[in-house]
């Protein structure tokens, strides 16, 4: 293979020389995003530590850096408390099917606010949007839920932010940076809106999807408002509301673990007795824990979804 002579005067690699400035700048960098990382990552590391330690040392305050006495008896006395895994039940539920009806709503709505023949498009636009801004208050929302016959009822935790209007505007956005000549092809091929939005749009938009996606299960999985507001029965209780109810009477929970065990085994693990701290640490890793698995398999589409959704051009 010849070598072509015009470029023979290009070296191979240019190396650059970086000034101290350029540098300094980067050591700084670093510096930053290290104590940004730190600050971020080490709460979720302190309730560890503190949730497999010695139950005294914790409830002390004496476990900062390094876990002192290593156990987990605190997980297996929380896994025996009451409604626990009900909750579980309930929470994976309303997080798997409230998250596909949110993504499916704020796609389609976004595909058609693209679609120059959807009748009154614009006036249904901006009515959804302007949901974003006003909204009747608590008291009003509880009487329209309760003459809906939503109070306990599953469907409460899906159907009233069934449609968002934020996410539905992110996904108009990404659609409208896709090429245009996908839909006039297929239009020209004869196929309707559906086949449009299944077969053409759904394939191009995937990563607002998965953003939209976990956006929506990081909320749904945190919410426990709603099981305070709208929700008597204990069948329906989510994850987060359990937690939240063992974390106010976390005292009382101390006394009923500490009381299922035997005498003869108390003498023998006094360092592994609950307390209200073990018990709050313990419980927030289990409820915490399920949510973090999920990002890592959307992270690599999230980046792309919110800059393109967000930005048009």
């Amino acid at each position: 293979m010849k070598k072509n002579k015009d470029y023979d005067h290009i070296p191979s690699k240019v190396h650059y020389k970086r000034s101290f400035g350029d540098i300094l700048i980067s050591v700084i960098t670093y510096i930053v995003y290290s104590i940004f990382a730190f600050v971020c990552v080490y709460p979720f590391y302190y309730i560890f530590i503190n949730s497999i330690s010695s139950n005294t040392l914790s409830d002390k305050g004496k476990i900062i850096f390094l876990p002192k006495e290593i156990h987990l008896t605190n997980y297996a006395s929380v896994m025996k408390l009451e409604g626990l895994f009900d909750a579980a039940k309930i929470s994976l539920a309303r997080t798997a099917i409230g998250t596909l009806v949110v993504v499916f709503t704020s796609a389609f709505l976004g595909y058609m606010f693209t679609s120059k023949n959807m009748w009154g498009r614009k006036f249904w636009y901006r009515f959804i949007a302007a949901t974003m801004y006003f909204n009747a208050g608590i008291i009003p929302l509880y009487i329209t839920m309760t003459n809906l016959k939503l109070t306990n009822n599953f469907w409460i935790y899906v159907l009233p932010t069934a449609i968002s209007p934020f996410y539905m505007i992110l996904c108009k956005t990404f659609i409208e940076a896709t090429p245009g000549e996908l839909r006039e092809a297929a239009v020209i091929d004869g196929a309707g809106t559906l086949t449009i939005f299944f077969r053409i749009i759904l394939p191009v938009i995937k990563p607002i999807l998965a953003t939209v996606a976990i956006f929506t299960a990081v909320n749904q999985w945190n919410a426990f408002q709603d099981t305070l507001i709208y929700i008597t029965d204990k069948k329906l209780n989510t994850l987060q509301f359990v937690l939240y109810q063992y974390i106010t009477q976390s005292s009382s929970i101390k006394a009923l673990l500490n009381g299922s065990s035997s005498s003869a085994n108390i003498a023998a693990s006094m360092a592994k007795m609950q307390t209200a701290t073990s018990v709050r640490m313990t419980v927030t890793i289990v409820v915490v824990t399920p949510i973090l698995l999920v990002y890592p398999f959307f992270q690599k589409y999230f980046t792309k979804g919110i800059m393109i959704g967000a930005v048009k051009g």
